[in-house]
């Protein structure tokens, strides 16, 4: 399916990455006080919470369906379903989440789907999904709201970059949809540059690959001019998605019995971390999310804040990882067992 040897350094980094932000976090705190706040939590925002979660989920898999057949590609809605979580599992686990779609793109091959197919749809679905983030990045950094910003200032600089890196990758992303020819000249010419100054070798092989890869852009491109509605439709949906999973942090306010704050800033400001952390190397924001909570979420939770951020974290990040893990089990059992392997 993939390469052992680049899944079991994903592993180690995965694991050497999770140890220095288990101490990093908790270093010196009182792990008996903080467990006490968490106990006295009500449980029924976690339940709607992990409901929110999987629902986050879930809506890639309605994406996936409503783009195979508006191509007129049969699939499975319950298939649809496993190739989400499979594509969150991967991403999780891996750098920059560069894991997801390489493992969604081998599942649906399994169900004889064709590979350029199954790469156009995971593509849209890639730029609305940062999209929806460049959106939040724009309006709140142009903006400025105050009762925003008066929490974002001390991590004011992530925001900034992650801005920038989401606005850049969607650009590049898009360029590459719209003027292919440009960005094959564009990358040609990197490639060349990169090649001359002995930072790149087999120049011929990177060539080939980029008249591969225009060729997929080029159908996205016709997909894009042909189905405007079906593209509208999916970001809208991308963006119930992505306020799903920014939910869950005000889920967690109220399990704590906090009010005043609204909803909408809450989820903004969560919003903002994932804005931040997204384009960042690190297999699920981890290190860097759970310490731009601690800096933006110390005004409103005060005391809480250690407790908040670890069932926060706990029910967004770590509750998506295990419901993937265990999914994708079962794809790797059940997909494509009737036909045959590939």
């Amino acid at each position: 399916m993939m390469n052992k040897k680049k899944n079991l350094w994903n592993l180690l980094f995965l694991i050497v990455i999770f140890v220095l932000t288990i101490f990093s976090v908790f270093h010196g705190e009182d792990l008996g006080q903080m467990a006490g706040y968490i106990k006295r939590t009500d449980l029924r925002y976690w339940f709607l919470a992990v409901i929110c979660v999987v629902f986050f989920i879930e809506s890639e898999s309605v994406i996936i369906y409503y783009m195979m057949h508006s191509i007129g590609q049969k699939v499975k809605l319950v298939h649809c379903f496993l190739y989400s979580f499979v594509g969150f599992f991967f991403s999780c686990i891996t750098p920059s989440a560069t894991g997801g779609q390489p493992a969604q793109i081998y599942y649906m091959r399994k169900d004889r789907i064709p590979i350029p197919i199954a790469t156009l749809v995971l593509m849209i679905v890639t730029i609305t999904y940062k999209l929806v983030l460049v959106v939040i990045g724009i309006v709140v950094v142009l903006l400025r709201p105050a009762i925003l910003m008066k929490y974002l200032q001390p991590v004011i600089g992530w925001c900034y970059l992650g801005t920038a890196l989401n606005v850049f990758c969607v650009g590049f992303m898009m360029l590459l949809v719209f003027h292919p020819t440009l960005a094959r000249k564009i990358l040609l010419a990197c490639i060349d540059l990169l090649g001359k100054i002995h930072l790149m070798k087999r120049t011929s092989y990177y060539k080939d690959k980029v008249e591969k890869a225009m060729t997929q852009y080029h159908d996205v491109a016709a997909y894009f001019r042909s189905h405007t509605l079906v593209v509208l439709n999916v970001f809208l949906i991308t963006v119930i998605q992505r306020m799903l999973l920014f939910f869950v942090t005000y889920l967690v306010y109220r399990s704590f019995g906090m009010s005043g704050m609204s909803i909408l800033d809450i989820v903004i400001l969560q919003g903002m971390i994932s804005v931040a952390v997204d384009m960042l190397p690190l297999p699920g924001g981890m290190g860097i999310s759970e310490q731009l909570f601690l800096k933006i979420f110390t005004p409103i939770f005060a005391n809480l804040t250690l407790p908040a951020m670890v069932v926060s974290r706990g029910l967004s990040y770590y509750t998506e990882l295990l419901l993937s893990a265990i999914l994708t089990i079962v794809a790797h059992v059940t997909i494509g067992q009737q036909k045959g392997e590939i």
